[in-house]
């Protein structure tokens, strides 16, 4: 499991097929914006790239490479992930996270850790069932 840290580089890498959506559990952007929202989806298609206002990006050119001919199907992507509650947005509520060079973060324990704390293992063997149940894709090695 995944967690972003990074609205435009993690949904990139998503499209792009460099991390598989199933393997993220969250997305910490730090936007405040709906995808569903028109002007805002605009906002933020033309900041990250896809043609930028006045012919160049707003922000850091991380969409540039998608074509803006793919852009219904990339918002779709987005809009998937937005209402399935993948994306945490803190401006939302107020707080301000500074960009990271981090992207991505993996939420696996040490096995070291596993073995001399009793209730990380009792909440990693609890994970390991709940992500069975679902269509999260398992390390079936690691211990």
């Amino acid at each position: 499991m995944k967690i972003g840290l990074s609205l435009s580089r993690c949904l990139r890498d998503i499209y792009q097929g460099r991390v598989d959506s199933h393997d993220v559990l969250v997305i910490i952007a730090r936007t405040d914006f709906d995808p569903h929202n028109d002007e805002q989806w605009k906002n933020i298609w033309d900041g990250y790239g896809g043609g930028g206002t006045f012919g160049y990006p707003m922000s850091n050119p991380e969409w540039m490479d998608i074509p803006e001919e793919e852009e219904e199907k990339f918002r779709f992507l987005v809009t998937e992930m937005y209402d399935a509650g993948l994306i945490h947005q803190p401006r939302k509520f107020g707080a301000y996270p500074r960009r990271r060079d981090e992207i991505w973060l993996e939420t696996v324990l040490p096995s070291e850790e596993l073995k001399h704390n009793h209730a990380a293992k009792k909440a990693w063997d609890n994970f390991q069932t709940i992500a069975g149940l679902s269509n999260v894709k398992l390390d079936k090695e690691y211990k």
